[in-house]
């Protein structure tokens, strides 16, 4: 069976890192209270959802494995 490497691709890699300081943007926001930081965290998390989509049309994301037939007969 083929290896699979779930998220080890350059796109994941700046998805997930951009992802991780939005949250980490918005969780500050709630304790100090900040609407500006909120805000600015949340949009972070859409532009690092779409970074990760954009790499991954590129290029940079993971190449999905070949199926062979044996895969799609009915038992």
């Amino acid at each position: 069976m083929e290896e699979h490497r779930d998220g080890q691709s350059t796109a994941a890699w700046t998805a997930v890192a951009i992802l991780l300081v939005a949250a980490f943007l918005i969780a500050l926001a709630v304790v100090i209270q900040s609407w500006t930081l909120a805000i600015i965290g949340i949009l972070m998390s859409i532009v690092g959802a779409a970074a990760g989509k954009l790499l991954a049309l590129a290029g940079f994301g993971q190449d999905k494995p070949q199926q062979s037939s044996a895969h799609t007969e009915a038992r």
